[in-house]
């Protein structure tokens, strides 16, 4: 069964910081991640089966360099639910595609 694993930590570098735990700790895949605040609030969202979701995310919460706002692991996702973490996903693209481009118009 699909879950969603979200941790929401102060700091760029926590979220980094946490994803590499979870991905490490569990049979999870990163799906997206979102900023707010400037990046002084970032959550990160992973998935996967319920208990490597529930691994995951209990890891990253236990050795977070910053301590979490907030987590949690939803079990088998409303399809609503997916919507938004489409967007997401779909703004996360965006975002590389407009820095790919930066870059290659640089070379």
């Amino acid at each position: 069964m699909k879950s969603l694993g979200f941790i929401e930590i102060p700091s760029v570098a926590a979220a980094v910081d946490a994803l590499d735990v979870m991905c490490k700790t569990a049979d999870v895949e990163f799906v997206t991640w979102e900023r707010k605040m400037g990046g002084r609030l970032v959550t990160v969202i992973v998935q996967g089966e319920v208990a490597a979701v529930t691994q995951a995310v209990e890891s990253a919460v236990q050795s977070a360099i910053l301590k979490p706002a907030a987590y949690a692991v939803i079990a088998n996702p409303h399809e609503e639910l997916w919507k938004i973490i489409e967007l997401s996903q779909k703004k996360l693209r965006g975002m590389a595609e407009e820095v790919e481009d930066k870059t290659m118009s640089e070379v």
